[in-house]
């Protein structure tokens, strides 16, 4: 490690806010992940969710990462019972704080960041639309606030083969008619449509429907054309890994699927874990899958991630399973998807504590979590870094994408 990114790393760094991405097209657009499932007993209403199995403890706990929380109000945060940090009483957020996610937001102005995916799993709707849908709500109003874009990203995992395609068709029409979701100034469109991503199909697992390649092609055919003109999409596809070749993690014969989709997001977490895997991966899947894409007259759209640790979530794996390397791991990913010729990015993900991909900020050192519970924090590799490093990496990245800088291997010492 150079002795300038520790010099470096250590001293805050004031962002002016860059000028708000375009949001009627995808072009250059590096988006990332937003979860927004992280929820407490916040003013007296609530419970806990995401955070950990029921009242959090040590056992309990569902995350490896605790978020930076210094820039909140005390108001906007819940208690976390029988944790203390630095002494005193620890907390965490609900994002039905409409100022929580609003300051998640602010970050992404304040770092150049274009937007998010806002994750909205199929088997939990009835949930959200019964409680009012507070947490898009929030993106709404803060994606207007500070001018970032956003697009639904439906997640069918868990969700019911015999209801999941009409539950999302109901809900569309829900979302576009009553919440209005597609007439928000941030709200993603390209060529003309709004932009909707379901992510989930064609995984070769149980657990996401549909099983058969057919109900696949009536739903991306209704979303593009059979729906009324309003409710039509430029559909993305968040598909598995090997799409292309229907191997591994992906169900065979769906090719006919994927044809139908205009645009392809693979989904590529922990399928490498080193510089190694990550241009293996290039050569064998990433530039291949550009050229299928760009034959077929489809966008592509590659999926990166800072690293992965889900020890507290699944107790048999090991902390920091997949290093995070000081920021390197992350950029050589970010540089082989831009040199391969990719025009857009996926970043995964914004605020995913659970899996410890996430990139907003979190805490950069042991005394900076709670000192009851097992952390991953942003020195565990040994290379020490501030809470908002990443991102400050995906700003730069962000810069390559949008054609402001260069793209580079070395990652830089002070993004």
């Amino acid at each position: 490690m150079r002795i300038s990114l520790i010099a470096f790393a250590l001293l805050p760094v004031a962002i002016a806010g860059p000028q708000a991405p375009d949001a009627s097209t995808l072009a250059g657009k590096v988006l990332l992940g937003y979860q927004g499932w992280f929820d407490c007993p916040w003013g007296g209403a609530g419970a806990w969710h995401a955070w950990s199995r029921g009242t959090p403890s040590p056992d309990t706990l569902t995350v490896d990462m605790y978020p930076e929380l210094s820039e909140f109000a005390p108001a906007d945060l819940c208690l976390l019972p029988g944790f203390t940090l630095a002494g005193r009483p620890a907390y965490l957020y609900s994002a039905r704080s409409s100022n929580v996610v609003a300051r998640h937001f602010r970050w992404m102005q304040e770092y150049g960041l274009d937007g998010v995916l806002v994750q909205r799993f199929v088997g939990t709707i009835a949930e959200k639309q019964a409680g009012g849908d507070a947490v898009l709500k929030n993106i709404m109003a803060a994606a207007a606030r500070y001018g970032r874009v956003f697009a639904i990203e439906y997640d069918v995992t868990g969700a019911n083969p015999d209801t999941f395609f009409a539950q999302m068709q109901q809900d569309w029409r829900y979302l576009v008619e009553d919440l209005k979701v597609t007439a928000q100034p941030g709200y993603l469109h390209h060529k003309g449509r709004p932009v909707l991503s379901v992510w989930g199909m064609g995984f070769n697992e149980d657990r996401n429907p549909p099983h058969d390649a057919e109900t696949a092609e009536r739903m991306v055919d209704w979303f593009r054309g059979g729906a009324p003109e309003r409710l039509r999409v430029t559909y993305m596809g968040g598909v598995p890994s090997r799409w292309r070749l229907g191997v591994g993690d992906a169900r065979p014969n769906w090719q006919k699927v994927y044809a139908k989709m205009d645009v392809i997001q693979p989904w590529t977490v922990g399928r490498y874990r080193d510089d190694e895997g990550v241009d293996r991966w290039k050569t064998e899947f990433l530039s291949p899958d550009l050229a299928a894409t760009q034959a077929a007259g489809q966008l592509y759209m590659p999926v990166i991630f800072p690293g992965f640790s889900w020890h507290n979530l699944k107790r048999e794996s090991a902390l920091n399973q997949i290093p995070r390397r000081g920021g390197r791991f992350f950029w050589r990913q970010a540089f082989n998807a831009r040199a391969a010729g990719a025009s857009l990015l996926k970043i995964a993900m914004f605020d995913e504590v659970n899996e410890g991909t996430a990139i907003f900020k979190t805490a950069a050192a042991r005394a900076n979590a709670p000192q009851q519970g097992t952390w991953l924090t942003l020195d565990s590799d040994g290379l020490p870094a501030p809470g908002d490093w990443y991102l400050r990496l995906s700003r730069a990245i962000t810069r390559i994408f949008h054609g402001e800088a260069a793209n580079l291997a070395a990652m830089p010492d002070n993004p």
